[in-house]
């Protein structure tokens, strides 16, 4: 809480204000920084299409081994 103080002091309420994460606009940015936010945002995009596909397939397991014939076993009596 120390910090807050000190920085509202020193600062005003501008000194309150979050700059964390990418607060750059797209014109305040190099070439390298905006390849580098479209290479992560094609990752995200790519991992969750992975996450989807392998979701899609084990829901398609369920669906096949419920609409098969169960197979009957023998007991012995």
């Amino acid at each position: 809480m120390y910090q807050w103080v000190k920085k509202y002091q020193s600062l005003g309420d501008d000194g309150l204000v979050d700059r964390r994460g990418q607060h750059k606009s797209e014109d305040q940015l190099s070439d390298i920084e905006i390849l580098e936010r479209k290479v992560k945002f094609l990752e995200r995009q790519l991992k969750e299409k992975e996450m989807e596909n392998e979701l899609l397939k084990k829901v398609q397991e369920i669906e096949r081994r419920r609409s098969s014939p169960r197979q009957r076993t023998k007991r012995n009596i």
